[in-house]
Formats: structure tokens, C-alpha cells, sequence
């Protein structure tokens, strides 16, 4: 049987992530999601798909932050939408499919198709009495600042909030257009609703962490089940009756490099199995 499995935050710029990357065992019969942060740069992903596509039937990428950070002091380096593009790019080479290929079909349920996404955020996960031009005044006075604000390029785009609003208006168009009756799996780095962006022990860091355009397309897109990872905590909810998985692996201390990552690698379809024994669903609150 056919499994779709998914992962993220693999982070192999720290060694020990490195290091276990290739003990992930060989799956012939599933496919994989990478949903994000493969690493630091284009050649860290390289890295992940060298190893992971022969391991897999398929493997399906979406990016991250990480993946799209670059100092300042690495001119020669893509920034913004050319290091999207050069990402795309290593992922043909390497036989993964990304955001920019046609949506393709999951074998195990005809009329269900996987939704690889790229969003970004546009720091619209916030309480609505703080205004977008104090809201990272807001996180700071927390001691939360993302990365992003110094490694993060946007070029050619005026802001990120102007990459995140084309990005969602492009994916929604492509999502609008599926035949009638298409079920979806939802991937996106970023969560897509606010309710499970707030890390508890850094709740402001939600303002990096999506957009409140997405918040009901688990819903209007028929979704069987919304992937998503970024903020580190692994779990399985539901809302209005959806199933939302975070995938990630995350740094050293976020997991114990003991089970190996194939221990990690969480079920999303059929969504039966050993996952449905070590992920309990949470009661849903907004069904």
C-alpha cells in the first residue's frame, strides 16, 4: 500500500541533523513531503534530495524561510524571487516536484490531488488592535525577532507582504480551477491559520508564521488533510473537522536523535498505521 508520508525542518546545516539524513531508510511504495527548511541554502537542498528522491517513489517539496535566507555578505548569492527560482530548478534536476509543477494526482484515492504551496506571510497573524507598522515593535518588545528581518531578501517585490499577497493570489486562482468534487492535501510551510501559529513559549512569533488570507482554505478547498510545519511542534488537530499535521523534525534539541528520523516521518495518507497510535487527535473546539 501506498503511503504519503511528510517531513520538514530538517536543518542539516547542524550537524547532527546532517549526520542522520542518510540513515532515513529506503520506502519504494510511498511518497515523501519535504515541507520546508531543508537546510540553509540551495546546496543544502541539494544535499536532501540527493539523498531522499532514490529513496522514495516520489518526493514532493515546498520551501521554507531557511531555504531562502541570504546575508548580506554573500552578494554573489540569489536573493528573493531568483533564489526561489534556482530552488525550483535543483528540484527538476534532482526529480522532486515543487510548487510550480502541475498538482499530481494521489494513487491511493482517485480524484484527490497533492497541493505543493509557497505563501510567505505578511504579518497579519496578530491581535487586532496592533497596526502593521508596529506589529514587529510588538514581537521585539517580547524579545521575538525573527531571522528573517535581516536574512530574508524580497527583491523585486516592495515588501514580503507583497511576495505573500501575489503568492496567495496565484495559488488561490490554480485552487479555484480544479475540477468540481477535487479533494486536496494542503502544503505549506507556513501554518494557514492563526489558531496554530502562536507557539506557546513565543506567541508573537506568529507574526512570521502566515497570513490571514489562508485562514478558511482547509475548508473552501475541500481539504482531506493541511500540511504544515515552521514553528517546531509536532502535532495533529483538527478544525471544522480537517486534519492539520505539523511535520517538523527541527533542530537537535527538538528531537531525539536516538529513534532516527524515519521514526518522524508522519503518515498523512491513508492516515492509518503506527501514526494513528503515536499522534492522538485533539478534540475539535470549532467543529
Amino acid at each position: 500500500m501506498t503511503r504519503l508520508l511528510a517531513i520538514s525542518d530538517l536543518h542539516i546545516g547542524h550537524r547532527l541533523n546532517r549526520e542522520a539524513l542518510p540513515t532515513i531508510g529506503t520506502h519504494p511504495d510511498d511518497w515523501l513531503i519535504v515541507a520546508g527548511d531543508a537546510g540553509e541554502s540551495a546546496e543544502h537542498l541539494r544535499l536532501v534530495l540527493a539523498e531522499l528522491v532514490p529513496r522514495f517513489a516520489r518526493v514532493i517539496w515546498v520551501p521554507g524561510n531557511h531555504e531562502l535566507w541570504c546575508p548580506a555578505g554573500e552578494p554573489t548569492r540569489t536573493r528573493g524571487q531568483a533564489r526561489y527560482d534556482e530552488l525550483v530548478a535543483i528540484c527538476r534536476e534532482a526529480g522532486a516536484l515543487s510548487p510550480e509543477d502541475p498538482y499530481p494526482d494521489w494513487p491511493g484515492d482517485p480524484g484527490t490531488v497533492i497541493v505543493p504551496m509557497f505563501l510567505l506571510y505578511d504579518y497579519g497573524f496578530r491581535p487586532p488592535g496592533v497596526p502593521l507598522e508596529g506589529a514587529v515593535d510588538w514581537a521585539r518588545a517580547t524579545g521575538v525577532l525573527c531571522g528573517d528581518e535581516r536574512l530574508l531578501p524580497f527583491t523585486p517585490w516592495p515588501s514580503r507582504e507583497a511576495w505573500c499577497h501575489a503568492r496567495v493570489a496565484a495559488t488561490e486562482a490554480r485552487l479555484a480551477a480544479l475540477p468540481a468534487g477535487t479533494r486536496t492535501v494542503l502544503v505549506n510551510h507556513w501554518p494557514l491559520r492563526y489558531d496554530l501559529a502562536r507557539p506557546p513559549r513565543v506567541p508573537r512569533f506568529s507574526l512570521w508564521c502566515g497570513t490571514p488570507l489562508t485562514e478558511d482554505w482547509g475548508l473552501r478547498f475541500h481539504a482531506r488533510v493541511v500540511v504544515s510545519c515552521h514553528i517546531h511542534l509536532r502535532t495533529t488537530l483538527f478544525r471544522h473537522g480537517v486534519r492539520y499535521e505539523e511535520v517538523s523534525l527541527g533542530y537537535p534539541r527538538d528531537w531525539r536523535q536516538a529513534r532516527g528520523i524515519d521514526w518522524y516521518l508522519r503518515e498523512i495518507l491513508p492516515g492509518t498505521g503506527r501514526d494513528a497510535d503515536r499522534y492522538i487527535p485533539a478534540r475539535d473546539p470549532y467543529r
